[in-house]
């Protein structure tokens, strides 16, 4: 189990389709669509879920992350899971799940370490996000500098950022 680290933003995204067509151009890989599905525990530190996913492997991921409508840095761990349902029952009965968010995820790799997300989540909308992962002894201003000219690449604008997770914009969460 290693701890790993990323820059991130997450913003509204009224025009996905316009969104879609920047993605095509600019990135170096197409990794196609992902339908996920994420459990929320509750947990004493960060967030915890169960990233359930067709197609790809299962994870258990606890995360860090500040909520901030900006570029934010986020500590994750991620465990691969064998048995999704299974772990989800036991978690369920000894934290209790605190959310369930059902996303569609378009995934464009960018730079090598830079992800794209062109997630449709159910409840909520389209949105984009930008992950630059970094490497452990990483100081993040590289993954920084990525991040913030991807986002103007992409056109992003601050009134489109949003400072939550999903769970918390589907429980109406306010930071």
């Amino acid at each position: 189990m290693t701890s790993r680290q990323n820059v991130e933003l997450k913003a509204r995204d009224a025009d996905l389709a316009r969104t879609l067509r920047r993605c095509l151009e600019l990135a170096t890989d197409d990794q196609g669509v992902l339908r996920q599905r994420d459990s929320y525990f509750g947990a004493r530190d960060g967030r915890l879920k169960l990233r359930e996913q067709e197609p790809g492997p299962s994870y258990l991921i606890h995360y860090r992350r500040e909520d901030k409508a900006e570029l934010r840095p986020s500590e994750y761990t991620l465990v691969e899971i064998a048995d999704p349902p299974a772990l989800a029952r036991l978690l369920a009965s000894a934290l209790g799940i605190e959310c369930v968010v059902g996303k569609e995820r378009r995934l464009f790799l960018w730079e090598q370490n830079v992800r794209i997300h062109l997630d449709r989540v159910d409840g909520l909308g389209t949105f984009v996000e930008i992950e630059a992962v970094a490497p452990p002894d990483s100081n993040l201003a590289r993954e920084r500098d990525q991040a913030e000219r991807l986002r103007a690449l992409l056109e992003i604008e601050s009134s489109q950022l949003v400072p939550t997770s999903y769970s918390d914009l589907l429980r109406g969460h306010k930071p």
